[in-house]
């Protein structure tokens, strides 16, 4: 049996991990693959750091067990790598990818992590192409990029599905627009 492939992201409360994670099952989904996503139980108060957890495996997943050993770990505010042990159990071949204007050998000295450190100023792309700090879906661009678990498409697909009717044409052209932009970019 194929290991799933398996995720934790780290948010504050109103940042969006929750939509991530849910953005992540629906484009696996969508490529006929096998998905969880779920949110760590406890109360979502605006601000307070929350995380959500996603898996994607070719087979069906039968563990309902949380995640301890991500594959690939999603930081949506830099604020939280002071608290949080955002590489624990993340090794050396395994990504950690971080909302930040910071430079990467600063944070990966800071962390004190040798593994696959990829740095994005995912707000700073939402602020220039959407107009609005929306960080949790343009770094799945990058996410997409960097682990190769699923295809830009079937993202920007279940981006569509999900929002089209909720934010209109010219919002989602943008999300979607800003998304290719942190595939595209360069860390």
């Amino acid at each position: 049996m194929e290991k799933s492939f398996e995720i934790i992201i780290h948010g504050r409360g109103g940042q969006g991990a929750k939509t991530s994670a849910e953005l992540i099952a629906q484009a696996a989904t969508g490529e006929g693959k096998f998905v969880q996503a779920f949110p760590e139980f406890g109360p979502e108060r605006s601000g307070a750091p929350v995380r959500t957890f996603a898996r994607i495996s070719a087979d069906p997943i039968r563990t309902r067990e949380p995640i301890v050993d991500p594959d690939c770990v999603l930081v949506l505010d830099d604020t939280l790598l002071e608290t949080i042990d955002v590489t624990k159990n993340l090794t050396d071949e395994e990504f950690l990818i971080v909302n930040t204007k910071q430079d990467k050998k600063d944070v990966k000295s800071r962390l004190n992590f040798s593994g696959r450190l990829i740095c994005l100023d995912a707000s700073g792309i939402a602020m220039d192409i959407i107009g609005e700090n929306r960080p949790n879906t343009v770094i799945l661009g990058k996410f997409i990029f960097a682990t190769e678990t699923i295809r830009l498409e079937s993202l920007s697909k279940a981006f569509k599905e999900k929002y089209l009717e909720k934010i209109g044409q010219e919002k989602t052209r943008q999300n979607v627009e800003a998304i290719e932009q942190a595939y595209d970019s360069h860390h």
